[in-house]
């Protein structure tokens, strides 16, 4: 029995060969990964384990401290690396601190408070994992179902954040809370950490029949897949006077937020082209975001000076969930000048980044040849 206690120090885990492995709370998600291999996979390829190592979010830590101090680069790291934080590495000379949103801090997630300004995590660091699974077990470490990770509480800690001038920055949250997702119960889990028949832990350790796991790829505005199940487009034209009509309705179809959301630098653009042939081409676009001044009413178009500037929304002209929304356009082409018109949605991230491909993408496109 005395040798039982000692579980909390060392514990066996054949992942392969069996040998000892100290898990020492926080522990790196590659000792997690060692034997949870598919979960640990598909959390690799997320912007959850990006979240540190994405050069844009470093160059706007770097113009944060630069001009904020200390408090600049505290306010980043503790949604970027939140197990760094909770160390007070913030310098980050510890590996972990570099695993961005890792396994131990959503699996150390006890509860999630919403009395303040912000959204609190209480998180506890122990051998004793939380998770949604209400039958899981584990010769490795103590486990426990968590009520806090079957709901869309567990995201809110880090998108939704207002600053110290009061201004919202990120409502994501709130946005879902206030739509008839929220209000329905349809939780964040359902569309970006959806259910997929796969292993828990790695059948090499214990047999185990395929049981329904959470996608830890967490696929969120960076899915091409997502993006076109959520926005969508009709078409429409019409002749009037001279003039080629063209309507296009646009419709947040499936997201429990508003589109764009998250930062306010990010922007859902819409462009229609008409294209008559012999040099004649026209061309409009409506943009979807928001616009964040600081305390003077200047704009911000950084995103550090968006985090801890910013103080007021000038304007907002997203989609908001279930919104549709029809866009009328006119174009001086007469009647017999046939006429391709090609509607396009871009998603544009950031202007931070350096490649074309980080900072927008498009992902739908809709042509029709009018007579």
């Amino acid at each position: 029995m005395k040798r039982l206690a000692r579980l909390s120090i060392i514990i066996l885990c054949f992942c392969g060969a069996a040998q000892a492995v100290q898990l020492d709370p926080p522990s790196s998600a590659e000792l997690c990964g060692r034997c949870h291999r598919t979960i640990f996979e598909a959390w690799k390829s997320s912007s959850h384990s990006q979240a540190m190592e994405s050069r844009i979010f470093q160059d706007a830590m770097e113009l944060a401290e630069t001009e904020f101090g200390a408090n600049g680069r505290k306010t980043c790291l503790k949604c970027h690396s939140p197990v760094g934080a909770a160390l007070g590495d913030w310098n980050l000379q510890k590996k972990i601190s570099w695993e961005g949103v890792t396994c131990d801090y959503c699996h150390s997630v006890r509860q999630v408070s919403l009395s303040g300004p912000n959204p609190k995590a209480s998180v506890t660091y122990t051998l004793v994992k939380s998770g949604p699974l209400k039958d899981a077990s584990s010769t490795a470490h103590g486990t426990e179902f968590s009520e806090v990770h079957v709901s869309a509480l567990i995201c809110a800690p880090c998108h939704e954040y207002q600053n110290a001038q009061g201004l919202s920055v990120l409502t994501t949250y709130s946005e879902w809370k206030n739509s008839r997702y929220g209000k329905e119960g349809t939780q964040c889990q359902s569309c970006h950490m959806s259910r997929v028949a796969g292993d828990v832990v790695d059948p090499r350790i214990q047999r185990t029949n395929l049981a329904k796991i959470n996608l830890h790829q967490m696929p969120g505005s960076h899915s091409l897949d997502l993006l076109t199940k959520t926005v969508l487009l009709t078409l429409n034209t019409s002749r009037k006077n001279g003039q080629l009509q063209v309507t296009v309705q646009i419709s947040n179809k499936g997201a429990g937020h508003y589109v764009p959301t998250g930062s306010p630098l990010r922007q859902l653009i819409m462009e229609v082209r008409a294209d008559a042939g012999g040099g004649k081409q026209f061309r409009e676009e409506r943009i979807y975001r928001r616009t964040v001044a600081d305390q003077q009413g200047n704009p911000v178009s950084v995103e550090h000076l968006a985090f801890l500037k910013g103080a007021k929304v000038l304007t907002d002209t997203r989609l908001a969930p279930d919104e549709k929304r029809t866009e009328s356009f006119s174009f001086p082409i007469p009647q017999g000048a046939q006429t391709r018109i090609t509607a396009t949605l871009k998603y544009y991230y950031s202007p931070m980044a350096r490649a074309e491909s980080q900072k927008q993408v498009t992902f739908l496109t809709m042509t029709r040849l009018v007579p």
